[in-house]
């Protein structure tokens, strides 16, 4: 699996957690998933995302580009 396609399981993982939470548990944790969302956004802009680099460097995932041309992981 790629960082690529990790992300977007894990953000959406997040999100119906939130979800969950929100209806079973609290309503505040609705701010949970406006945290994931705004997270994700920020990530679009800024290409930064914490969870990308613990894929990296604990899991030693590999970007799509990675994988296409042999690279390695730094």
């Amino acid at each position: 699996m790629t960082t690529e396609r990790a992300l977007l399981a894990f953000a959406g993982t997040m999100v119906l957690i939130s979800l969950l939470l929100t209806h079973y548990v609290h309503a505040n944790f609705v701010w949970f998933t406006a945290f994931v969302g705004a997270n994700m956004l920020q990530s679009a802009f800024t290409g930064f995302c914490p969870a990308v680099i613990i894929m990296r460097k604990v899991f030693g995932m590999k970007s799509e580009a990675e994988k296409a041309t042999g690279q390695s992981c730094r």
